[in-house]
């Protein structure tokens, strides 16, 4: 990373090339059986292990922090009853009085008043008004909760890099976290599908605990940089929590000695949030904290992530953490190795 004449931010690996063949389009047959790459910072060394190995790579005493948000089947299919042209919408997040906030895809201009009959017209949607970003707010025709309706008539809003979008049905239980709880995704905290309750149990029998927070990931999560110096993007809000009981934990695991064990960027989002106003403590609201190099971590002394789309805040986050030439380095190797690569794909340890 070194700065240009005009004075804006050259990140050279931000925009690194990888074969198509290395996306996953598929999860590992057995979740914990995935690659993980350890990432040293010490020595700025990279070996090589099984996800199912991490209990051996930790130490007695540490604290996993994972984001136990549940992923909404937020991606919609209908026709739209002016013109009978097809309609696909992802939900967003549902306003106090009821209304839904959907990203729109059709062909041709949508207007107010319109319709869209989901699943042959068994849910109508009806379009209010478009939003300042250009998303619009649409009425449903039934009053059940949001959760309920999408579960009913939803799908899965797998990413565009995985078989063009289209999910099947093995992604309701895949594209999910074993320790999902709380409803309002529309992307998974993907470090954390590599998890089993095996793994967990090798975990407890190391005296290793665990923890969570929830990071509602949004669609923001998936839009690239598109500014040329990466300072001047504007990150996208996501919705946090952090309890007291977990504040606590984190608390107990620092003062004995251990290590704070951050699954996934999420993870990294909420506990750095928190952690620049101060002591770690209970906290919930909106979030838009933009990690790139260079960072001073306060609250995070492990990274357990994914591989990372060029050009993403994700993979600034990760160049903060590991610093920019090791993960650089750590990226050549996976592609050498034929590592796989985003959400269905290995993992790595920057620790």
């Amino acid at each position: 990373m070194r700065p240009k004449p005009d004075g804006t931010l050259q990140f050279a690996f931000f925009d690194y090339d990888l074969p198509p063949q290395l996306i996953a389009q598929e999860p590992c047959a057995e979740r914990d059986a995935s690659r993980l790459m350890m990432v040293r910072r010490a020595d700025a060394s990279i070996g090589h292990r099984l996800f199912r190995q991490l209990p051996d790579l930790l130490n007695p005493g540490d604290l996993l922090v994972l984001n136990d948000t549940r992923v909404l089947p937020a991606r919609l299919f209908g026709r739209r009853s002016r013109t009978g042209g097809k309609w696909e919408g992802l939900f967003l997040h549902a306003l106090p009085d009821g209304l839904w906030e959907v990203m729109c895809q059709t062909r041709g201009r949508l207007t107010a008043g319109e319709r869209v009959a989901v699943d042959e017209g068994k849910l109508q949607l009806e379009l209010i008004s478009r939003t300042a970003e250009g998303h619009w707010l649409v009425k449903p025709s039934e009053s059940a909760t949001p959760v309920d309706l999408l579960n009913a008539f939803g799908h899965l809003p797998i990413p565009p890099y995985i078989r063009k979008g289209m999910d099947n049905q093995s992604d309701r239980e895949r594209y999910q976290t074993v320790f999902a709880q709380q409803p309002g995704a529309v992307a998974a905290p993907t470090a954390g599908l590599h998890f089993t309750p095996r793994l967990f149990e090798a975990l407890r029998e190391r005296n290793i605990e665990w923890t969570f927070v929830t990071l509602h990931v949004g669609v923001g999560t998936f839009q690239p940089i598109q500014v040329e110096d990466f300072r001047q993007h504007r990150m996208h809000r996501e919705w946090g929590e952090l309890s007291e009981g977990t504040a606590e934990t984190i608390s107990r695991c620092q003062q004995r000695g251990g290590r704070v064990v951050a699954v996934g960027t999420t993870s990294v989002r909420v506990l750095e949030t928190v952690a620049a106003s101060g002591n770690i403590r209970g906290w919930s609201g909106e979030t838009e904290l933009f990690l790139y190099p260079p960072y001073e971590f306060r609250a995070v002394d492990i990274l357990i992530t994914n591989f990372h789309l060029p050009r993403s805040s994700l993979l600034l986050l990760a160049g903060a953490f590991a610093g920019v030439e090791l993960l650089e380095r750590a990226y050549k190797t996976a592609v050498e190795r034929a590592y796989r690569f985003y959400s269905y794909g290995d993992a790595m340890l920057i620790f």
